[in-house]
């Protein structure tokens, strides 16, 4: 009695066919599936803005402040000394 065989699912599908009818098993399907539909394009809809949003952050050029002092631009970041290369 452990397991149920594949007539007890029939007989108890056979008895919810009977009680509901097949239309409004079938609208519950529908209503079912119309539900699972719209929360998959809800969640692909939200990872596709995070990811834009992540994008235009990564795009965005860096602006950095620096001021004219006697013909010299100074920077806030000193750039980086050339690397001069062994012949």
């Amino acid at each position: 009695m452990g397991s149920f065989s594949i007539w007890h699912w029939l007989v108890v599908l056979a008895i919810v066919v009977v009680i509901f009818g097949t239309k409004k098993l079938r609208n519950i399907g529908g209503d079912l599936g119309g539900a699972i539909k719209s929360f998959k394009e809800s969640m692909k809809g939200e990872d596709d803005s995070a990811k834009k949003e992540e994008a235009d952050k990564q795009e965005a050029p860096k602006k950095i402040e620096s001021r004219v002092v006697e013909g010299e631009v100074t920077a806030r970041k000193p750039a980086r000394k050339p690397v001069k290369k062994k012949a």
